[in-house]
């Protein structure tokens, strides 16, 4: 344990064995090896349920990784540290530790390395596998891995807060209790309302035209760096005079919690990316138009449009594009689905499906309280539904049931070529809001 060189006699020469690190040998051995691995494989496991979520968008891939290391990674790294740290009391080697012959800081920061390190190391290497499984199929952008860093030192942080309450309640029920506290807390504080939720290492964020401002991911790092050094130097810190210290990283926790939390509490640190919320469109008429972080999907959702857009080039009131994302919309332009949720690694699975989603959008309208009611308002609807089957049918397993909507669609798929579009224009030109304007086929 002392690291020392030591003499040894072989075949009548003296040769001089290696000095034994005792970090590399906390390291090799206990619990933490095993930490790393689960903390790899709980990430690895949940992200590859969950792939076609994420597995499309440098944006997802990073808001999936980091909520799933805080709040799986994190309550386990925490458990695991505590059982580290509490393991010198159950096997009644406290006094023979605390005979090396170095000082009460040393020897915590040596056998506090496993507890961070090796979940860190397992976080880490759950993040690039999972980020080069998202490599190939991603359209623009970037993945944030100033975030992911900030990730990897909050589960190490974890680990070092897990250890030194282990070392200081020498309680067997500590550790799983711990790891159900830190789960609950962790939590609540990612789903909470208000700018504290982005203390935390698992708050949520959704809008994938975004990124975040540059110094959010370096200020997260002192704030869990900060809490894990001040519970290190308080509790290690030997005699007592020397633990004011520990106020010097707690000084820095707070300045970072300080600008964590001037944060807007909604947007927290993201702000539209202009290069990824620009309009990426193809050439048809109508148009269709994503934002450039979707612009692989672009021709998958050009394919699935095709025979709703035969049917409106040159009507009146039909659309002049169709438009997904974050930038402004113009006179004429229509809303899309997202088209990422119906897509698996870069591929549209489901056009019947989009194309059934996009007629809706078309025919919907947001109508004010008390329109949309009235005599003729059972009627309007079910014609709303004869005409989104009529362009593009609902699969099986979708929607609405479509019978009572049957004499409809049967009467407009009667009707010649040149009849079917005099309707369309007559159905489009119409105040969906007002049902005595909807136009009977």
């Amino acid at each position: 344990m002392t690291g020392t060189l030591t003499p040894a006699r072989t075949g009548g020469t003296v040769t001089r064995a290696r000095a034994v690190s005792p970090l590399r040998t906390e390291l090799r051995r206990g619990l933490g090896p095993w930490a790393g691995a689960a903390v790899a494989l709980t990430v690895l496991v949940t992200m590859y349920g969950k792939a076609p979520g994420w597995q499309g968008r440098w944006a997802d891939a990073t808001n999936m990784l980091h909520v799933v290391a805080g709040l799986l990674a994190g309550p386990l790294t925490l458990a695991a540290g505590c059982w580290q740290g509490g393991r010198d009391r159950r096997r009644g080697t406290t006094d023979l530790w605390e005979s090396v012959p170095r000082s009460p800081l040393r020897r915590l920061l040596v056998a506090v390395a496993p507890s961070a390190l090796w979940p860190a190391a397992g976080v880490l290497a759950a993040d690039v596998v999972c980020l080069l499984a998202t490599w190939p199929y991603v359209s623009g952008g970037r993945p944030y891995l100033e975030l992911l860093a900030a990730d990897v030192v909050a589960v190490a942080a974890l680990g070092v807060l897990g250890h030194v309450a282990g070392r200081a309640v020498p309680w067997r029920l500590t550790a799983p209790l711990l790891g159900i506290v830190g789960y609950v807390v962790l939590g609540f504080g990612a789903y909470t309302q208000g700018p504290a939720r982005w203390l935390g290492p698992a708050a949520e964020h959704q809008f994938f035209w975004d990124r975040p401002v540059w110094w959010f991911g370096p200020v997260s790092m002192a704030w869990a760096a900060g809490l894990a050094l001040t519970a290190l130097l308080a509790h290690g810190l030997r005699p007592a005079r020397l633990r004011p210290l520990a106020l010097v990283p707690l000084a820095v926790a707070v300045a970072a919690a300080g600008l964590i939390l001037r944060l807007p509490a909604d947007e927290g640190p993201w702000r539209p990316d202009p290069a990824l919320a620009r309009q990426v469109c193809d050439d048809g008429t109508p148009q269709v138009c994503l934002t450039a972080v979707d612009e692989g999907l672009l021709p998958d959702v050009s394919a699935a449009l095709a025979p709703l857009n035969a049917r409106l080039k040159g009507l009146p009131g039909a659309p002049v594009r169709w438009v997904s994302g974050a930038d402004g919309a113009r006179t004429g332009d229509i809303g899309l689905p997202d088209a990422r949720q119906d897509s698996v690694r870069g591929r549209l699975t489901r056009p019947d499906l989009y194309l059934n989603s996009a007629v809706n959008w078309l025919i919907s309208d947001s109508c004010r309280p008390g329109d949309g009611t009235g005599p003729s308002a059972e009627r309007a609807s079910v014609v709303h539904l004869a005409v989104a089957e009529w362009l593009a049918p609902t699969p099986d397993d979708y929607g609405p049931d479509p019978t009572a909507a049957r004499p409809y669609i049967d009467r407009l798929q009667a009707r010649s070529p040149a009849a079917q579009r005099d309707y369309l224009a007559r159905y489009l030109a119409a105040n969906s809001c007002r049902p005595d304007e909807v136009p009977v086929p």
